[in-house]
């Protein structure tokens, strides 16, 4: 099997993204798979492309806009994804010669025996190389939630809600802080290995690599060339990738050795494999989520870590849970779907994929989830709730309406009651946060509640 350019396949991403809504990251772990033979380095460029397309698209839109000579949506789908991959390697990658930018545009653009096509694109990039260096990052004259969209290739309803809930200034802030590139960071499996002996093998294998900043079991990876499930020590269950900021939450719960702890939502388990090496093979982590492919990822992170005591169970966690589960907990952890606007350094698809009146969706299902987790918690039990957003709706709000209608419930100021390396995250409310642009971790929320 020929392997495809990674242009090709950074193009298939995201044409597949705008006419089916498959999300680039999925579409890649597929075509990996597909083509086994795939260089690491070719991966690496597909994917630093496509996330460089989806972090600038509005941006990149508009230098193209200022190019035409007719109007913008009169612009073919895929041509003008082809331009805008051109673009960010022109704009945004200096180890790209500009002429291997174009010629490989023009190549896409001819793919379908379409020449004057390729005409146009090449004219089009090499325009925008004349005059580069006088292309305005936002148009004139326009309001300013306009202007802070395009210049820093956000939604406007995303701008607009962050200035409303955080300020003018701050929302600019967490703009440019949410177009950074992310480190790679991952967590120690504290049942095989530490932290010490996990990086002095990391850099015998020639790979640069730092502790993490906050987390006492994060390591962040620098300058791979290859995906980081290729490497001899993840094969070997000695670490699994989760951000800091997860890794931080994953620390507030503190189950006691031994303990049974339910986790809502638990996905591809990485809180839930965090809690199992706390509780220790004594222990159990039930970990339930409706999607059934996601909790066969769970296990199979299971197997390769050595971790025998997580339990997945496909249910509904907006369903009544007390016959199913047949007992109370004294830990719950909820892993809340939500808007995923705190991780969208990570994954830039985020923004594209979003919509305003998910927000409110999102929020009635957390509340759902919430309400049912409660009914299986034990009196006296402690309850973590956790978001990886940033939108009032679905944190501080969402708690303050669901302890109204659950007085059984009240706020545990994790001041008090987190691990002390962890309280400089507490807010003034008891609340645990984590924000792009203070702290350089992804946008974080977590609410600790008891039942009395």
């Amino acid at each position: 099997m020929v392997n495809p350019n990674p242009r090709d396949l950074a193009l298939q991403a995201l044409n597949n993204f705008d006419q089916k809504g498959l999300l680039p990251r999925y579409f890649l772990e597929q075509s990996f798979q597909k083509y086994p033979g795939l260089s690491g380095r070719d991966k690496s460029l597909c994917v630093h492309i496509t996330n460089g397309v989806l972090r600038w698209r509005l941006r990149l839109d508009w230098y193209v806009e200022q190019c035409l000579d007719f109007p913008f949506n009169k612009l073919e789908a895929r041509i003008l994804n082809i331009l805008r991959i051109a673009l960010y390697q022109i704009l945004f990658m200096d180890r790209i010669p500009e002429s291997a930018a174009v010629n490989e545009a023009v190549k896409q653009a001819k793919a379908e025996g379409r020449t004057h096509l390729g005409r146009f694109v090449n004219g089009l990039l090499r325009g925008v190389i004349r005059k580069k260096e006088g292309l305005k990052p936002f148009p004139e004259g326009v309001g300013k939630v306009k202007r802070l969209s395009i210049e820093y290739s956000f939604p406007q309803w995303i701008v607009e809600k962050w200035i409303r809930e955080l300020g003018e200034a701050r929302t600019i802030s967490l703009l440019k802080a949410s177009n950074e590139i992310p480190k790679l960071v991952i967590r120690v499996n504290t049942l095989k290995t530490t932290r010490p002996a996990l990086i002095e093998r990391l850099v015998a294998k020639g790979i640069s690599v730092s502790p993490a900043r906050f987390s006492p079991i994060g390591i962040c990876i620098e300058g791979l060339n290859a995906p980081v499930a290729e490497l001899e020590a993840f094969n070997k269950g000695l670490f699994v990738v989760q951000g800091e900021a997860a890794q931080l939450c994953g620390l507030l719960l503190r189950p006691p050795e031994g303990a049974c702890v339910l986790e809502l939502c638990a996905g591809v388990g990485g809180k839930a494999t965090h809690l199992a090496e706390q509780v220790g093979s004594q222990g159990r982590i039930l970990g339930l989520d409706i999607k059934r492919g996601t909790l066969v990822r769970l296990r199979q992170t299971c197997e390769r870590l050595g971790i025998s005591w997580v339990y997945p169970l496909v249910a509904d966690a907006t369903r009544p849970l007390e016959k199913l589960l047949k007992k109370r907990f004294q830990r719950i952890l909820i892993d809340s779907p939500c808007s995923a606007l705190g991780v969208i350094a990570r994954h830039p698809d985020i923004k594209w994929a979003r919509k305003e009146s998910h927000i409110e969706e999102l929020s009635r299902l957390q509340g759902q989830i919430l309400t049912r987790a409660c009914e299986v918690l034990a009196p006296g039990g402690s309850l973590l709730y956790v978001t990886c957003t940033i939108s009032r709706e679905e944190n501080e709000g969402l708690v303050e309406s669901f302890l109204e209608e659950h007085p059984e419930m009240y706020v545990v100021d994790l001041a008090g009651s987190a691990p002390p390396l962890v309280r400089e995250f507490v807010d003034e409310e008891g609340f645990f946060r984590t924000w792009p642009d203070v702290h350089g971790l992804d946008g974080f929320f977590a609410a600790m509640l008891a039942k009395k």
